[in-house]
C-alpha cells in the first residue's frame, strides 16, 4: 500500500543580512600642547652671557647637605664619640653651605636711574593686580570643539582647555641675586621672571631669556565655564549653562544628572614670541590681563 503526500511549496529563505556596525560618535576632544618650547629649547634673545652663567650656576652640585647627611650618619653609629664628631662637623657643614651658595649664584645689579629702570618701577607698581587675585591658572592644552554631539556634551563649549594653577610673587630665582625685586610667575615646574631688560624662562632648572623688544602679550576678557564649588571671589559670573545642552544651549531633558555650571569672565593674558615662547595666563580678576598687556607694551626697547 502506498501513498504520496502533498508538499506545501518551500518558503522563500532569504540570506541572512550582514549586520551593520552601529558609530557612535565620541565626545572627547582630541587636546593639543599649549606651552610652547621649553626653556631647553628655547634659543636666548636677550644680551650678554647672563642665561649661561644662570645655567652653569644650576648644573653646579651642593656639597653641603651631603656633608651634613654623613657626619650625622657617623656621629650615630660611634656614640658616645660621635658627639665629638657632630661638634667638628657643624663649622665645616656651615663653611660649605656657604660655598654651595656662592658658587651656584649669578650677581646682577641694575643701574635704579634709567629709562628701563622708571618703566619697570611702574610695571612692580601694577604687579599686585596679579599677586592679589584670588586665582591664576596657566593654559597647558587645548582643544577645540568639532561635532554637534560634542558641543552638546561639553555644556556648549567651543573650546576645551586643560588648565595647571599658577602662582605670581616678587622674589627671583633661586640662581640670581640681584639688587631690584622681581616679578615672577610660576606654574608647576615653569617659571618667568620679568627682569628690567628681558624676561627669564626656567624649566626644571634650566634657563634661556627672551628680550622685551621680542615679546608679543596679548590682553583680553574671556568667557569660561568653570566647575561648580569653590569659585573665585574677585571673579564676575556672567551666566550659567549645564554639562548636557540641547542644540538651542538650554538643558538637554535626557539627563536627569545634569548640574548647572556658571560661566565666569576671567582675564586674559598671552605671552609669546616667535622663538617659541607661549605662556596662557588665566587671572580671576578680569580687569589685571589689559594692566598687564599695556604696561608690557609699553616697555623701552632695548635691543636684545
Amino acid at each position: 500500500m502506498s501513498y504520496r503526500a502533498t508538499l506545501s511549496p518551500a518558503p522563500n529563505v532569504q540570506p541572512p543580512r550582514a549586520a551593520v556596525p552601529v558609530v557612535r560618535e565620541s565626545a572627547r576632544v582630541e587636546m593639543e600642547d599649549a606651552t610652547g618650547l621649553t626653556s631647553m629649547a628655547l634659543v636666548p634673545t636677550g644680551s650678554g652671557d647672563i642665561v649661561r652663567q644662570l645655567n652653569a650656576a644650576a648644573a653646579r652640585h651642593g656639597w653641603g647637605w651631603p656633608t651634613t647627611i654623613v657626619a650625622f650618619v657617623l656621629g650615630l653609629l660611634t656614640m658616645p664619640f660621635g658627639v665629638m664628631v657632630w661638634l667638628l662637623a657643624i663649622p665645616l657643614c656651615w663653611w660649605l653651605f656657604l660655598r654651595d651658595k656662592a658658587r651656584r649664584t649669578v650677581v646682577l645689579f641694575y643701574d635704579v636711574n634709567d629709562q628701563p629702570a622708571a618703566w619697570f618701577d611702574s610695571f612692580v607698581g601694577m604687579w599686585p593686580w596679579l599677586t592679589q587675585s584670588a586665582k591664576l591658572w596657566r593654559e597647558v592644552q587645548n582643544g577645540r570643539v568639532q561635532t554637534t554631539y560634542q558641543h552638546k556634551t561639553n555644556a556648549g563649549a567651543s573650546n576645551l582647555v586643560s588648565r595647571l594653577s599658577a602662582v605670581a610673587g616678587l622674589k627671583g630665582p633661586r640662581h640670581l641675586a640681584t639688587n631690584i625685586v622681581v616679578p615672577s610667575l610660576t606654574a608647576g615646574k615653569s617659571s618667568l621672571y620679568f627682569l628690567p631688560d628681558r624676561v627669564l624662562v626656567c624649566d626644571h632648572k634650566r634657563y634661556s631669556d627672551v628680550s622685551y623688544s621680542h615679546l608679543r602679550a596679548d590682553g583680553y576678557r574671556q568667557r569660561f565655564i568653570e566647575t561648580p564649588g569653590h569659585l573665585p571671589k574677585d571673579a564676575e559670573q556672567v551666566d550659567q549653562t549645564w554639562q548636557y545642552v540641547n542644540v538651542k544651549g538650554g538643558p538637554d531633558r535626557r539627563y536627569s544628572n545634569n548640574p548647572v555650571l556658571p560661566v565666569m569672565l576671567y582675564g586674559q593674558v598671552d605671552l609669546s614670541s616667535l622663538e617659541g615662547l607661549d605662556w596662557r595666563l588665566q587671572i580671576s580678576r578680569a580687569q589685571a590681563a589689559a594692566h598687564l598687556a599695556e604696561v608690557l607694551a609699553a616697555v623701552p626697547r632695548v635691543p636684545g
